[in-house]
């Protein structure tokens, strides 16, 4: 990662990042209100350079065809991050990203390993997957509540009190797994305070066009949010590791959260440094053919190559006539 660029956006993102090893205690090390002394104003300006290096980077990745990149995002009901995909990844081009939402596992999905329904979601080379929730709701949601494990059909002499730890383990190594594969995996908690939460809440009881977006069954988990915090915690210093790690973006100001996002997806992407690929010289001979072939049906008057001559390119050497 030479571009400074590079360097600026890895600065920026670096309080951001759960050190591998370390004991996380969410509401001790990571404030939902943090905003680097950054305005608002400023922030607007950063967000679309953000998105603007999406769209060179996956441009290139898709290009290359060689690495994929497992994007995973998880937040509490309101955390934004819905909002969060459509802002950052508004200027990719949508056939490279795959959004996937996990919601209640079908039959189908029960009748196999928890891991299997996300494996089917993961992306091809050259593509970005995006988990709208995603397999860590296998230690958060379901530690939160034991009856979902008791309906995953387990063996029971699975189903003791290191369960969390050996999901854990299981993760980082599927998780090491991709990343050896080529299949870079990056992790975004958007970490939202408890009364930011509220407020969302109320927000969307308030105005009639975001009265779809309440259930009630969200303001009954808040009563849970001790149990979330803990269970959060646990996850982030179990699994972010040197070849997946997490980033908690604070998620209280919509538009710190989605410039956070977009660096650390950015991030991501330069770290890979995907290149375009290089066609050979024999490619190259048959491109000048053709390209000749183009410039001689040029109308009267029009240059030979519009685009070259727009921007400076120079054109190709005409055969030299023999005689």
């Amino acid at each position: 990662m030479s571009d400074e660029r590079a360097e600026r956006i890895a600065d920026f993102i670096e309080p951001l990042r759960v050190r591998p090893g370390s004991k996380v205690r969410l509401e001790r090390d990571f404030d939902p209100r943090y905003k680097a002394g950054m305005k608002k104003r400023e922030g607007a300006e950063l967000l679309r350079t953000g998105v603007s290096l999406l769209a060179e980077y996956q441009e290139r990745l898709a290009a290359q065809d060689t690495y994929g990149v497992v994007l995973a995002l998880q937040a509490l009901d309101a955390g934004g991050k819905d909002g969060t995909i459509r802002h950052v990844m508004s200027g990719v081009n949508p056939q490279g990203v795959r959004v996937s939402s996990f919601k209640v596992p079908s039959s189908e999905e029960l009748d196999h390993d928890y891991l299997w329904r996300y494996a089917r979601r993961l992306p091809e080379r050259g593509e970005i997957a995006i988990f709208n929730r995603s397999h860590y709701e296998e230690v958060l949601v379901v530690r939160v509540h034991p009856e979902i494990l008791l309906r995953q059909k387990l063996p029971e002499h699975v189903l003791g009190p290191d369960i969390w730890d050996r999901r854990y383990r299981e993760i980082n190594r599927w998780e090491r797994y991709l990343t050896d594969n080529g299949f870079k995996v990056v992790k975004i908690f958007l970490n939202l305070s408890k009364e930011e939460q509220r407020t969302r809440f109320l927000k969307r009881i308030d105005l009639p066009e975001k009265n779809w977006k309440f259930s009630a069954a969200d303001v009954r988990e808040r009563r849970r949010w001790d149990e979330y915090q803990h269970a959060f915690s646990e996850m982030l210093s179990a699994t972010s590791t040197k070849w997946a790690p997490w980033y908690v973006v604070p998620a209280d100001r919509k538009w710190f959260a989605r410039i956070c996002a977009a660096a650390v997806l950015a991030h991501t992407l330069m770290d890979i440094d995907p290149q375009y690929p290089d066609v050979g010289e024999e490619a190259r001979k048959d491109l000048l053919v053709t390209k000749r072939s183009l410039e001689r049906e040029a109308p009267a008057g029009a240059p030979a190559d519009p685009y070259a001559a727009r921007h400076g390119k120079p054109k190709s050497k005409p055969k030299k006539k023999r005689g």
